[in-house]
């Protein structure tokens, strides 16, 4: 093994790390930081150990994480009976919450989804419960993407160990 071999491995491992940090802190696309850390390990031992088709498999598992980490939120409200208006502003406030840092990737969300459901007409203390259900899918959402983030590295293992 060459030195450049050992620093393009542990910069692999450096970013793995930080794709799991990445699944539980909403400031880090965690999935794809973790995709590239795999795909630089892979493509350091010449794709000898995992191939392009289970970098694919790999990619398409990240792939459903994000979708799901995406519509947590939505899901949570709809969970609990909001209104359209509500879903809509959920979804709003989860992109606009992107670009706000660490407190618009918490708060876009449900303050989306309180707004979209008193516009709709319903009650301060309604509102509240569709936000609060929101939280629960973004939650839930976090969950998700942390175990696809595990499977992801056990695949990752199993094919380089075996």
């Amino acid at each position: 093994m060459h030195a450049l071999d050992i620093v393009l491995y542990g910069l692999a491992a450096l970013l793995m790390l930080a794709g799991l940090a990445g699944a539980i802190l909403p400031a880090l696309p965690g999935i794809p930081i973790l995709y590239a850390g795999i795909w630089l390990a892979a493509g350091t031992d010449g794709y000898a150990h995992i191939g392009v088709w289970w970098l694919i498999g790999i990619a398409l598992l990240g792939a459903f994480g994000m979708l799901m980490d995406l519509l947590a939120g939505v899901f949570g409200a709809r969970r609990v009976g909001a209104t359209p208006a509500a879903l809509w502003g959920s979804a709003i406030g989860t992109v606009v919450g992107l670009f706000l840092g660490i407190p618009g990737l918490i708060l876009g969300p449900f303050i989306g989804a309180l707004a979209g459901e008193l516009l709709s007409g319903s009650s301060v203390l309604r509102s509240t419960h569709v936000g609060m259900g929101t939280w629960v899918g973004l939650l839930l959402g976090t969950l998700v993407k942390l175990v696809v983030s595990f499977a992801m590295l056990g695949m990752f293992a199993l094919k380089m160990l075996f």
